[in-house]
């Protein structure tokens, strides 16, 4: 971790993870677009996400999900990327010298190569074991940190990240700074597969679905401390005030003399509840993908 003389309020308490390997120019200008921030507003001005405005102008990064094109790729730097917490690679494709950007793992480096096996084994590899599959040979060659698999080419144990829902569906899951999933079992007449979250949940994948082998980058981000109140403002976060600190026309909570809630029970400025098992979902909006819920109540806390 990186830490700072002490020489102001703001910089003692600052702490970042230190990556020397990052690149230290600006992104590549043709993989970007520029962001506008609506601030948390909609069309006619009116606030409807509370929180958020200002923050440091920044261009969005497009990052190539699908992985669908064959071939090697190999990895010309690893960046930093404003808008999400994991790091980005720029990787050039070996054939067609096309350039993109897709969520780096942990250990890949300038100079590795990656490739995706979506559309298939490439006949290379096949003329390389002999002109038929091998598959102790097969996992040899495609295993490796980077790579972009079928669900039904990963071994049941294996960690993954970026990983799809759908046949030709981009990532979905584990796409956040040192998350990964992991592949528990396949269920060959469902055709889907079971990968267990960092959550406990386990959910259905696609035998066909995409994800990539390794463990999300930077790891170390939760380690990270900003130090004071306006970096938060940099990323365009705005204040949270407390209920309680309110007025009594501005939230339920609010009102009278000293820290005091008038015998009420925590919930949003609008009556919704907020704590006690008040349920929010109705068995309207159920999730068919869920295989087991995570760990809840008493089972979380063993």
């Amino acid at each position: 971790m990186k830490k700072l003389k002490p020489t102001s309020p703001g910089i003692r308490w600052w702490r970042r993870p230190i990556y020397p390997y990052l690149w230290k120019g600006k992104p590549h200008k043709p993989l970007t677009i520029k962001r506008i921030s609506q601030s948390g507003r909609n069309h006619s001005g009116k606030i409807t996400v509370r929180h958020r405005g200002g923050g440091v102008q920044r261009r969005i990064r497009m990052i190539d999900y699908q992985r669908s094109e064959p071939g090697i790729q190999t990895v010309q730097r690893i960046e930093y990327d404003p808008n999400r917490t994991a790091h980005i690679a720029l990787v050039k494709h070996n054939d067609t010298g096309v350039l993109s950007y897709i969520v780096a793992c942990e250990g890949l480096r300038a100079g590795d190569e990656v490739e995706s096996f979506r559309q298939g084994i490439p006949r290379r590899i096949i003329d390389e074991m002999g002109g038929k599959i091998d598959p102790a040979l097969l996992s040899v060659k495609i295993s490796r940190k980077g790579n972009c698999l079928p669900v039904h080419m990963i071994p049941v144990g294996t960690i993954v990240h970026n990983i799809g829902e759908y046949k030709n569906g981009e990532a979905k899951y584990c796409r956040a700074a040192g998350s990964y999933g992991r592949i528990i079992a396949k269920v060959p007449e469902k055709k889907q597969a079971i990968v267990a979250l960092q959550s406990g949940e386990q959910r259905y994948v696609s035998l066909d679905a995409c994800a990539t082998l390794g463990v999300t980058s930077n790891s170390a981000h939760h380690n990270e401390s900003l130090g004071k109140a306006g970096r938060n403002r940099l990323k365009g976060i705005r204040p949270t005030v407390r209920g309680v600190a309110q007025n009594t026309c501005d939230h339920p909570l609010g009102g009278g003399r000293g820290k005091s809630k008038s015998n009420k029970v925590s919930m949003s400025p609008w009556g919704v509840l907020a704590k006690g098992g008040f349920k929010t979902r109705t068995g309207k909006h159920v999730n068919k993908n869920k295989f087991k819920d995570r760990p809840r109540g008493k089972e979380a806390r063993k």
